[in-house]
């Protein structure tokens, strides 16, 4: 497992457009994130109360924007842990690949909208967090 630190994660603020009929915000391959996008989906619909992610990526990195509504996410490295709220459109959570996310106590409304570096690969994920462990420490 890569020995990636909670001070690797970066929030990155987002080219904000903004006129009288509202604001716009752009996400390209454009050098903002230090990958190129492969691969964009969101969550929504999420139960009061649910949490959703709980894994670390071995190779792929992600992006999470709070689309609409609010959320907090849980960073772990293995050693600390530290929470970031994301409730602004224009703010990007950078999340290389080494640290255990989980998002959670999501608004009502809410959508997470996530960016990767990566298509889906299962093989990608640590979903186990003793394993998560023992990986990063050993």
């Amino acid at each position: 497992m890569i020995k990636t630190k909670i001070t690797d994660c970066t929030l990155i603020q987002l080219p904000r457009h903004t006129n009288r009929s509202g604001s716009l915000s752009v996400v390209e391959n454009s050098g903002l994130f230090p990958f190129d996008l492969k691969r964009v989906f969101y969550i929504y619909d999420i139960p009061g109360g649910e949490s959703r992610g709980a894994h670390a990526h071995f190779t792929c990195h992600e992006v999470l924007i709070a689309a609409s509504g609010a959320f907090d996410v849980k960073l772990d490295d293995g050693f600390s842990t530290s929470y970031i709220r994301l409730d602004r459109p224009y703010f990007a959570l950078h999340i290389p690949p080494g640290i255990w996310a989980e998002e959670l106590s999501f608004s009502s409304g809410a959508i997470c909208l996530v960016l990767t570096s990566h298509l889906f690969e299962e093989e990608d994920y640590c979903r186990d967090y003793s394993t998560f462990l023992k990986l990063k420490k050993g």
